[in-house]
């Protein structure tokens, strides 16, 4: 859903268009504009963008759409959570209907029937991973920072999450999610969360080479061509790679308990530190965030991409009320104390019937 960070967008920028909107080659160009509050993507902006994509999903003029945010800080840092905060503490709707709509545009990047390519310059986190996944390519920079760090804020990795973080190679998502650690270019290409890397200092060129382009039978490889020139599918040294090993034992245990438990074990030199650093970051999380994560993220890898949609709708609607999010929400934005009262408020207090009740009532498609 979101980074750990707040929405700072003046009076003045809200009032600007915050979805740009463009045509230029037979390509449409939507850019969120919000870059004071690193793009966070708020109702408003979804509707825009749904919009958009749907009125150039049948324009036969339309060959391809690209997706980028404004400034070089972020592609989008997630949701506008603190408007999601207010309006469930006002008795209203907006959160509510935030993530139906929310999750329905990423749904539709996902099965766009025309190439959607983004432009993940910067930190791309909660939200803004739900917008670029479904993406048919996705490019990172050296500014490139991805992320689904709901866990720190109570939460847990939404908007798709349970579908893509559940199918990367082994451990990998699992800890990702569970965690919410950053990675950088090299691992997101590892991961298969990115597809493609180009210098930042080259995306003016490949502008371009966009408004250059001559158009032939499929687009998608006409713009594969272009990246082909500019940008590299690989990075050297990934640092998960090393990591990949110890990542599969210790995410692949059982519960969070066990994993946190055994991470604190660790003697071996080469993965101690990193170990370590795990387990304290872990016990700053919401435990039953994490908890909650694991369960979904294993649920995920056997559903399909609509099914994965849906459970994550199915925890949602319980979470404001019976989650920690309203309260991770205070300590890290609202009141910016940074001590989150969670429930349970520790790992060894986590109850397992509890996790699993906010599965219970999840019913298939199908089943």
């Amino acid at each position: 859903m979101t980074a750990q960070v707040s929405s700072q967008a003046s009076h003045a920028e809200v009032q600007q268009d915050a979805v740009l909107a463009n045509v230029r080659n037979h390509i449409g160009h939507l850019t969120l504009n919000r870059p004071a509050g690193l793009n966070a993507i708020t109702l408003d902006m979804v509707r825009q963008l749904a919009a958009h994509l749907q009125a150039w999903a049948d324009d036969p003029e339309i060959y391809a759409v690209v997706l980028r945010g404004a400034g070089e800080k972020a592609f989008c840092a997630g949701g506008d959570i603190r408007s999601l905060y207010d309006s469930f503490k006002q008795g209203d709707t907006l959160h509510q209907d935030f993530f139906v709509e929310e999750y329905a545009l990423d749904l539709a990047i996902h099965h766009y029937r025309k190439p959607v390519l983004a432009l993940m310059d910067g930190f791309v986190l909660g939200g803004g991973m739900g917008l670029v996944q479904g993406a048919d390519l996705r490019v990172v920079t050296e500014r490139s920072r991805l992320a689904m760090p709901e866990v720190a804020i109570g939460y847990f990795p939404d908007v798709g999450g349970s579908y893509f973080l559940s199918r990367i190679p082994g451990e990998l998502g699992t800890y990702l999610g569970v965690t919410g650690v950053q990675i950088r270019a090299a691992d997101a290409l590892y991961c298969g969360l990115a597809d493609w890397y180009i210098d930042s200092a080259k995306l003016v060129e490949l502008d371009q080479k966009f408004d250059g382009l001559q158009w032939h039978d499929s687009p998608l490889k006409d713009l594969q061509g272009v990246l082909a020139k500019l940008a590299v599918q690989q990075l050297p040294d990934a640092p998960l790679a090393a990591l990949r090993p110890a990542i599969d034992h210790f995410f692949g245990l059982p519960d969070v308990p066990s994993i946190v438990e055994q991470l604190q074990q660790v003697t071996v030199a080469d993965s101690h530190d990193w170990a370590l650093t795990t387990a304290n970051l872990m016990h700053t999380r919401s435990p039953l965030a994490m908890a909650v994560t694991l369960e979904m993220l294993r649920r995920g890898r056997h559903l399909p991409l609509e099914q994965c949609f849906a459970l994550e709708l199915h925890l949602d609607r319980q979470w404001f009320e019976r989650g920690d999010l309203i309260e991770g929400v205070r300590a890290l934005i609202i009141d910016k104390d940074k001590s989150a009262k969670w429930n349970p408020p520790t790992l060894h207090a986590l109850n397992a019937s509890h996790v699993e009740s906010f599965f219970r009532d999840f019913v298939q498609i199908g089943k």
